[in-house]
């Protein structure tokens, strides 16, 4: 199967778009940009465990606390949609200077807020500027030979996981040492470094759409109706993303009560669970050698089995194996991310930005979903609910899955 054709059955004919085979990036740069979209992402959960402590400095009500951390992820929303896009604008490494730096003067002044109202606008810019590392993602993608794409994707995506796995175990300790202020001033300080390694190491990346601003917002809904495979590929991820955030925003409540484990036991578990990380690199080496729809329908058919696993490990007090879990789900979340970015990356170049953007903000609102009902079926019915939920998902993803192939094959 070619590799550049893999996953696109199923697409309106439009015009080829040839690519030329860029140079191939350091290792040391795709390091780095690892490094830099793993923190950035990990900005939006630094306050999440310390929300009670911060709320509490703050002066704000406890009801209230939960408020907090959800301006950071509305912010995020918004720049998945409006600053990614903008990749197909600006020029690239511009564009992520500036969100670093944004992002890096919102840390400090949330490190450094002592009322409600500059917490909370520092929070919605670090939202908004953190989704730099959607940005960074398929500017290295642009970079990479079309053979090694699947394999430097898994990489950046590791590390994007990664972050996400380590922020709030991360947070939890330097706040019990140092303070809650302290993990936005580590933060702020390495976002600075990270700045001052892409200003010395990233190629300029100039876009080639010719389009304004408003144009490119208003060929988003073109996009979507005209490219099938990015609908699918939105959809899958949006559901894959909706069980990661089910399973991590519910475990902690069964890991108190089934297991008595406590803040910090729990902060060790979450970095267990990072091993999933380790599966992205050789899901980028599967995939480029046109492995993908097999690996998507795998990371589905996981969720199913691996939910409902949990399930019975929470029930039969089984941590180890509840561990092992963690990991496997997280890797399939982690595999169907990879591959599908990798597809949606090959569709054309000159709008990698916008098509990122529709991507990420369909996974974004599934996230938000499934934390939400991440909440709503333990307290209904415990981790048993949350985990037959958390199944039906990934059967509901090998339906959709199988329909798309159906459909295919009749096209």
């Amino acid at each position: 199967m070619d590799q550049r054709s893999e996953g696109l059955n199923g697409m309106s004919p439009r015009p080829k778009t040839v690519e030329a085979e860029p140079e191939a990036p350091s290792a040391a740069l795709i390091s780095v940009i690892g490094l830099a979209a793993g923190s950035l992402v990990a900005n939006i959960y630094y306050a999440q465990p310390l929300v009670s402590e911060i709320a509490a400095d703050l002066g704000i009500n406890a009801d209230l606390a939960g408020a907090l951390t959800s301006v950071t992820q509305i912010g995020y929303g918004v720049g998945l949609f409006f600053l990614v896009s903008l990749a197909d604008l600006v020029e690239n490494k511009r564009l992520v200077l500036i969100t670093l730096t944004i992002t890096m003067l919102g840390l400090v002044a949330m490190g450094l807020s002592n009322t409600v109202l500059p917490f909370v606008l520092a929070s919605f810019l670090i939202g908004v500027c953190s989704t730099g590392a959607q940005v960074l993602i398929p500017f290295i993608a642009h970079r990479v030979p079309i053979a090694r794409r699947g394999r430097v994707v898994g990489n950046v995506m590791a590390a994007v996981l990664t972050g996400i796995m380590l922020a709030r175990p991360v947070s939890l300790f330097v706040a019990a040492s140092f303070g809650w202020r302290a993990i936005f001033f580590v933060s702020a300080a390495l976002m600075a470094v990270i700045g001052l390694s892409l200003a010395r190491m990233m190629p300029r990346q100039q876009p080639q759409s010719g389009m304004t601003y408003p144009q490119i917002l208003g060929s988003m809904g073109s996009l979507i109706r005209e490219t099938p495979v990015l609908r699918w590929r939105s959809l899958y991820q949006a559901i894959v993303f909706c069980a990661f955030n089910l399973f991590w925003t519910a475990i902690p409540f069964a890991l108190s009560e089934r297991f008595g484990l406590g803040q910090h036991q729990i902060g060790l578990f979450a970095l267990a669970g990072a091993g999933g990380a380790l599966a992205a690199p050789i899901v980028g080496r599967l995939a480029d050698r046109g492995l993908g729809r097999l690996l998507s329908l795998t990371a589905m058919v996981g969720l199913a089995a691996f939910f409902a696993a949990s399930g019975y490990a929470v029930a039969a007090g089984a941590l180890v194996l509840l561990g092992v879990c963690a990991v496997l789900i997280d890797a399939g979340v982690q595999a169907n991310q990879i591959v599908s970015q990798r597809i949606i990356f090959a569709i054309a170049p000159e709008k990698r930005g916008r098509l990122n953007a529709i991507y990420m903000t369909s996974a974004f609102i599934g996230g938000a979903i499934g934390s939400t009902l991440g909440t709503l079926t333990y307290h209904a019915a415990g981790w048993t609910g949350t985990a037959a939920f958390g199944s039906l998902l990934g059967v509901l993803g090998v339906v959709l899955f199988l329909l798309e192939q159906r459909g295919n094959r009749r096209g």
